[in-house]
């Protein structure tokens, strides 16, 4: 674990540069003791896969002063079992890049179908879109490549694949990711009381429609 300035008012904390649920796990738990702490002049935390920002007010607590806070602080053996809530979300899967999938990992489409659905999925951020869910981890039988081209325009609630990562389109957006599949789900939502339907730590499981 290494920290970091990032900028002038957030701190960098990283760890092994991979995407896994004990590695995140361990994000989220350091975010946890970090908010438990109430570190004076500490605003707010963003975690990522392997990667915490914490971001701060200068004039209320030095980087030095906060990177030893920080480092004092006791943290509990993280557990990968969720501690968040659990969505199952409806997909029609009739994505437009189906059969290209299909043709790259020379697997039959409800061959594919079926090892995307019916499993859960760690949600290990939000970001790119606002309330776009980076989730897996994905059976490495249909990791698969961002589209050369990216789309000028992915429609809302699209369900794409990008590498060994799954996740959904929050609303009507250029993407490269490859289109599987619909959900009616709205994962974002600027009028609701709360914005973002999934946060991270959330468990995601899709079920065919």
């Amino acid at each position: 674990m290494t920290l970091q300035p990032f900028g002038d008012r957030a701190l960098l904390i990283n760890w092994e540069q991979r995407i896994d649920p004990e590695l995140n796990a361990k994000v989220h738990a350091w975010q946890q003791a970090i908010e438990q702490a109430a570190i004076k002049g500490v605003e707010y935390s963003i975690p990522a896969y392997c990667s915490l920002t914490v971001v701060f007010n200068p004039l209320q607590i030095a980087f030095d002063t906060l990177a030893e806070k920080i480092q004092a602080l006791k943290i509990p053996e993280p557990s990968t079992r969720h501690a968040g809530r659990t969505f199952e979300i409806p997909v029609d899967y009739n994505g437009a890049d189906l059969p290209e999938v299909a043709q790259r990992t020379g697997l039959s489409e409800p061959e594919i179908i079926s090892l995307h659905s019916n499993r859960p999925y760690r949600v290990y951020l939000i970001g790119f879109l606002p309330g776009f869910p980076y989730l897996g981890p994905l059976p490495e039988a249909i990791h698969c490549p961002r589209k050369q081209t990216p789309r000028q325009s992915v429609p809302a609630g699209a369900v794409g694949l990008a590498g060994a990562q799954t996740g959904i389109y929050p609303f009507e957006a250029p993407g490269g990711w490859q289109i599987i599949g619909q959900t009616s789900l709205k994962v974002f939502d600027a009028e609701a009381e709360d914005t973002f339907l999934l946060r991270p730590g959330d468990t995601v499981i899709f079920k065919p429609a």
